[in-house]
């Protein structure tokens, strides 16, 4: 539907990313959907995915337990609640739609030499309160995951108002190139009367 919207005129567009993080895709042209350069497809399967997303269809992933540090006295020397899960990207990316699978990489939750998703918790006194942490962290990162990288459905409002520029923009156009070509003319003497 946008694919025959306006793409003469670009909209230049300065993105700065971290080191070894890539660029995230922006909008390059004026009067296109951000929405037009992906697969129809796989944005609907996106979108399916989020609207049904719930943490408990999260996969399991490998949970370990250490000694925690930092204040809480006797009890955090004693018993191990720091909870560390490591979810392989692999794992992970089977339950996810594919405009979500290059991004797990760029998280601040990665980790490169296992390939995987490791985020620990130890704010808790109890080894569940850990672990049910770091499931709500994961699905907290794979929202934001999502809202970066997938754009959101366009209204039908939004969508005639950009048919509506685009017409306009069409119409200028030829206006402009009619008085030119009258001018022209003009000087050419063929606009004189004898």
């Amino acid at each position: 539907m946008f694919s025959a919207l306006i793409t003469r005129h670009a909209v230049p567009t300065l993105c700065v990313a971290p080191l070894g993080r890539p660029l995230v895709q922006t909008r390059q042209i004026q009067y296109e959907a951000f929405e037009a350069n992906f697969n129809q497809d796989e944005l609907a399967e996106a979108r399916k995915w989020h609207m049904s997303f719930r943490d408990s269809s999260l996969p399991k992933g490998q949970t370990s337990y250490s000694r925690s540090s930092g204040p809480g006295g006797q009890h955090v020397n004693k018993t191990e609640t720091k909870a560390t899960t490591v979810w392989s990207v692999d794992e992970l990316s089977k339950s996810l739609p594919k405009l979500v699978h290059s991004a797990l990489r760029t998280s601040k939750y990665y980790s490169g030499r296992t390939d995987s998703i490791q985020i620990q918790a130890q704010t808790q006194r109890s080894k569940a309160a850990n672990t049910d942490e770091n499931y709500e962290k994961l699905a907290e990162e794979l929202r934001k995951i999502y809202k970066e990288r997938v754009p959101g459905s366009t209204s039908d409002k939004k969508v005639k108002k950009y048919e509506a520029l685009e017409k306009s923009f069409r119409e200028s156009r030829l206006r402009s190139k009619k008085q030119q070509s009258s001018k022209k003319a003009f000087r050419q003497g063929r606009g004189r009367a004898e």
